[in-house]
């Protein structure tokens, strides 16, 4: 039985249908599976879906040069709400003292997001499309400071900005 429907309709029915599902293939990527990167160091940060906490909204690692992993999480602080992110190095597991922490703990700070226009925000937590572009203030110099740097450590110091490279599967 042949189609009622014209070729030109036909074709352009295959073409919306092309359409429609190679858009789907290019869908936003939600930031609990964004991979930046700096381009200076050849350094990445990954994000990974968080499991249910109470505290943490986004949890991530950045893998410096030598095989250096650092641990990452935010939290969003009460009052003047900032997303407070925290890299931590080798840090002991079970009950451990504040001290204990700062000691594990290279760098600190409120991560800001930057889009195609230059807008500035704050990183969003899970759910939402992944920002542009990744603002650590003062990471290089923090992370230069720390006893994660040279010797057996890293030894190229990432900057500050990382850009969205792509989404994990």
């Amino acid at each position: 039985m042949r189609s009622a429907a014209s070729p030109p309709i036909r074709c352009l029915a295959g073409l919306l249908a092309t359409l429609f599902s190679s858009t789907t293939a290019y869908a936003a990527c939600p930031i609990e599976l964004a991979v930046y990167g700096d381009t200076q160091s050849g350094s990445e940060i990954d994000f990974t879906p968080t499991r249910t906490s109470a505290t943490v909204t986004n949890t991530f690692r950045m893998i410096l040069d030598n095989n250096v992993v650092l641990n990452g999480i935010v939290m969003w602080n009460e009052g003047v709400s900032r997303p407070n992110g925290a890299l931590m190095y080798k840090c002991p597991e079970g009950d451990v003292t504040g001290e204990e922490l700062a000691a594990c703990t290279p760098w600190h700070g409120v991560i800001y997001t930057s889009d195609d226009k230059g807008n500035i925000g704050l990183l969003p937590a899970e759910g939402v499309e992944a920002p542009k572009t990744l603002i650590l203030p003062d990471l290089g110099p923090s992370l230069r400071q720390s006893n994660a740097y040279g010797g057996s450590g890293f030894s190229k110091v990432p900057w500050d900005v990382f850009a969205l490279k792509g989404c994990q599967e």
